[in-house]
């Protein structure tokens, strides 16, 4: 709602990521989950969320980023359209006058501090959040070691709308924690991770 809408104010990329590793924390302290096997998903800004949060947190073993925003300041110049780029002067702040602030909470520049299993979902026709960003933050982890698969689609942009998409793009994911967690699932085709 609107609290949660004006607490992120400048705070995206913090108070969002302290909040999903709250959570998870707390359904762990609880015994409600594993404290070993917890994963974060999202897609869009959740996509963002998961990326910022496996980037800059230590709390989940893997990790499921779909259609994300990765690098702030492309998406605040040139690398989406004009209505969704200003969203950032509330989220982050003015791109002129925090600068810092947009590197400094970016997924792609956080990629030295990324140590678990994740699966990179994207559209190809994506024009909010380009598929340009994926590559590179691929290529920021290329050589190491970081189990992962980058499913890009055709004929998809932001968000799956084609029912193999969803299916494919749901078994990758369930494949991904089946591996993460050693979770035996002949019924789901395996997903190869790249190191």
């Amino acid at each position: 709602g609107r609290t949660y809408r004006n607490r992120l104010r400048q705070q995206w990329g913090v108070v969002d990521v302290e909040d999903c590793a709250a959570v998870a924390r707390a359904l762990a302290a609880e015994g409600a989950a594993d404290p070993n096997r917890l994963a974060i998903r999202g897609g869009s800004a959740g996509g963002w969320t998961t990326a910022a949060s496996l980037t800059s947190t230590d709390v989940y073993a893997c990790g499921t980023i779909s259609y994300p925003i990765l690098d702030l300041t492309g998406w605040g110049t040139d690398e989406t359209h004009d209505f969704e780029s200003q969203y950032l002067e509330s989220l982050v702040g003015p791109l002129a006058e925090v600068p810092d602030r947009y590197r400094e909470r970016s997924p792609i520049n956080g990629t030295d501090r990324l140590t678990t299993p994740f699966v990179l979902l994207q559209g190809l026709d994506d024009v909010i959040c380009p598929p340009a960003q994926c590559e590179r933050f691929l290529a920021a982890i290329e050589g190491r070691g970081i189990p992962h698969a980058y499913l890009a689609f055709e004929g998809e942009s932001h968000g799956f709308r084609r029912a193999d998409t969803m299916i494919a793009a749901l078994e990758a994911e369930l494949s991904l924690y089946a591996q993460t967690f050693g979770i035996d699932r002949p019924d789901v085709p395996r997903l190869e991770l790249k190191k």
